[in-house]
């Protein structure tokens, strides 16, 4: 079945609706979020993630990461539940 003229943002919807239907809640999906911090912060921030979505229960990883010119870390971090 095809949907013409839909933008992608409607196939978003549609399907966060489906997983609200099947009582799925947004964070039981994957996510990622970018920070921009000083390196001691960037740190801390990582060890956050880690330690809040563990590996045995999540895939969580430093997707990204650069260190920029006046010293801060831009990265980006990832998690996905695993199927366990």
């Amino acid at each position: 079945m095809a949907f013409p003229h839909q933008r992608p943002q409607d196939l978003a919807e549609r399907v966060a609706r489906r997983r609200l239907a099947r009582g799925e809640s947004p964070s039981d999906t994957w996510r990622r979020e970018s920070f921009t911090l000083p390196r001691a912060e960037a740190r801390t921030k990582a060890r956050e993630w880690f330690d809040r979505f563990p590996k045995a229960a999540y895939s969580t990883e430093i997707e990204f990461w650069r260190e920029l010119e006046d010293g801060r870390i831009e990265f980006t971090m990832r998690r996905l539940p695993t199927a366990d």
